[in-house]
């Protein structure tokens, strides 16, 4: 068997490489057998579609990029979410982006299936390219925000997770049950914070439910609302009710409802009024005494609707 020759383009000297013997070849090939023929026949498609997804990767913003993509004259691509951001200018090597689309990645994208990106919370759906985000915005597998609204917590999981974390991170009192009996004093009702003054999670029907109660101003005056959200989706909280009830000195104020899931902001059902109301007047008058101290006794039950 001849040698075979190498020649260096930058040295032009040829360099002789000694073919493999037969004993180094018989080797090799006993060192392939010993892998799962499975995953070695799985491995090539793994490659394959790991570096696609790498093409799709914006360098910008490091997301996967949907048409239109965009590619600057030396072929490096970008999404069309940050071109603007890039003020024309490829990322990678500088040069002016014109307007040019990279139509054979695009092409190469809507061939794909990809698992969704939930696949750990336990979704095992495999969609194509082009349908995977629509389906990520609403899967029932995608995590929950952290529901506690004193602070601005960017804590996300799952249901048990964030128990836990409402627990030991917030310390927040968790109560067994269907019903409650809560009591709210503010030495100075006149001073308003946009801020959560309690929550309360409770336990019942093997489900989670957050009770709020906050003072916010609505124009001039502080407004008391106390509002119970479901730890799960909209789907399954419109399985269940809740009362509210609050009073003092022979009146009272009632308000029935179905619990907001936690996929709703906080903000959002606050600012949409969905929960039992309390003007500060009203407060003051159910509160009782000389109307310069806040005393409120917010009472309720859940139950499950048949």
């Amino acid at each position: 068997m001849s040698a075979i020759c190498y020649y260096d383009d930058l040295r032009d000297n040829p360099e002789v490489i000694d073919p493999p013997q037969i004993e180094d070849a018989m080797d090799v090939i006993e060192h392939v057998h010993v892998h799962d023929p499975v995953q070695n026949a799985l491995k090539p498609n793994q490659l394959a579609t790991s570096s696609v997804r790498d093409l799709l990767e914006c360098p910008v913003c490091l997301n996967a990029m949907y048409p239109p993509i965009h590619q600057c004259s030396n072929g490096h691509t970008l999404c069309s979410g940050c071109k603007p951001r890039v003020h024309n200018r490829c990322p990678t090597c500088r040069h002016e982006l014109g307007n040019i689309r990279c139509l054979a990645l695009e092409k190469v994208a809507a061939s794909l299936e990809l698992p969704c990106k939930y696949q750990s919370y336990g979704c095992v759906g495999i969609y194509p390219y082009f349908s995977k985000l629509k389906h990520e915005s609403q899967c029932v597998f995608r995590p929950y925000n952290c529901p506690y609204a004193g602070s601005d917590c960017t804590v996300i999981g799952d249901i048990p997770y964030l128990v836990a974390h409402l627990k030991d991170g917030h310390k927040v009192d968790m109560h067994n049950g269907s019903t409650f009996n809560h009591r709210y004093v503010k030495s100075n009702p006149h001073e308003v914070e946009n801020a959560t003054w309690m929550l309360t999670v409770f336990s019942c029907y093997g489900q989670y439910f957050c009770l709020h109660f906050e003072a916010f101003q609505l124009g001039m005056a502080p407004v008391y609302i106390a509002f119970l959200r479901f730890m799960g989706d909209d789907d399954e909280a419109k399985n269940y009710s809740y009362s509210l009830e609050v009073g003092g000195n022979g009146r009272k104020m009632t308000w029935q409802g179905v619990p907001r899931s936690i996929r709703d902001s906080h903000r959002k059902v606050r600012d949409s009024f969905d929960g039992l109301i309390i003007q500060r007047n009203m407060a003051l008058f159910f509160s009782g005494g000389d109307r310069k101290e806040l005393k409120l006794r917010v009472t309720g039950k859940i139950w499950k609707e048949q």
